[in-house]
């Protein structure tokens, strides 16, 4: 008796939960699927909701934004992922050997990483201004009299977004790699040494293989939130000039919230999950090969 109360009370205790989990998360990926197969614009209502069957899916392929924009999130995530990792990793060596001011520098990097993106936007909006900011100020000292536009520019708007995320997730992975450094036994650099390897051989045939559990996970989830960019792109650039910082995500936005497009949208978002899922199947088959555990 007193078993099947407390599993009842379990149950009570966990049903605000489960409600959430259905209302909040469960219902909408459902209807999200459904209306990917769709034509839906929210303001006729559910009743005017039409079956479409592939048209969606189909249409995108043909869809010069949604390409431009595809194109746009493969080159960031090659670019910000590698360079974020390889960049964490540097620095958080050369804090490990560090004795003074570890802690106080290793706060520094962390602190754009928790700071909200949208005044971590803000800021560098200022300093990319092409005129009064600083970064232009400084180039111009230097004697470049054509600094780039940076957000401004076509070709420099994408690169000025991918370095500012770069920036902003060096402090987590610094921090991720830190602990993975502290976690490699010294007894290997040791027996390296004795066996003459110098500083170089010792990072490739000792830190890289033992760290690769935790480059794996950091790559893992850097994939995921390199697809899913949204608030710089939405904050700083609107997805231009003339559509060159678009990305899925937001492309995913600007159908479902400004044009009410809330079927091709929807179907635009389970291509994005598909192509993030598939790649994160992709490593996780293939992390045998080059994670030592």
């Amino acid at each position: 008796m007193n078993s099947k109360r407390e599993l009842t009370t379990g149950y009570l205790f966990l049903l605000p939960s489960l409600l959430g989990y259905v209302v909040f998360l469960l219902f909408p990926i459902l209807f999200s699927l459904w209306l990917a197969f769709s034509e839906w614009d929210l303001i006729s209502g559910l009743d005017h909701i039409q079956f479409v069957g592939l048209r969606n899916f189909i249409d995108m392929w043909q869809d010069e934004l949604f390409l431009k924009s595809l194109k746009n999130n493969v080159i960031y995530s090659i670019v910000v992922v590698p360079v974020t990792l390889a960049v964490s990793l540097c620095v958080a060596l050369i804090l490990n050997q560090m004795v003074y001011a570890r802690n106080f520098l290793r706060l520094l990097y962390f602190l754009p990483y928790i700071t909200t993106i949208v005044a971590v936007a803000i800021v560098w909006m200022q300093l990319y201004h092409p005129t009064q900011g600083p970064i232009n100020q400084l180039l111009m000292t230097l004697g470049i009299d054509n600094p780039p536009k940076w957000l401004g520019s076509t070709e420099w708007a994408l690169p000025s977004l991918m370095i500012m995320m770069v920036w902003v997730g060096l402090g987590y992975d610094l921090i991720i790699y830190m602990a993975g450094l502290q976690g490699v036994p010294k007894e290997l650099y040791e027996a390296a040494q004795m066996d003459g390897a110098g500083r170089f051989r010792q990072f490739l045939n000792v830190t890289i293989p033992m760290l690769s559990p935790t480059t794996f996970f950091l790559f893992i989830t850097r994939i995921i939130h390199s697809f899913e960019v949204f608030a710089p792109v939405n904050i700083m650039t609107n997805g231009g000039p003339g559509d060159s910082t678009s990305v899925l995500v937001y492309y995913i936005y600007e159908l479902s919230f400004k044009f009410y497009k809330f079927g091709y949208g929807s179907a635009v978002a389970w291509v994005l999950f598909a192509i993030i899922f598939v790649i994160t199947l992709i490593q996780w088959n293939r992390q045998k090969k080059w994670v030592t555990y």
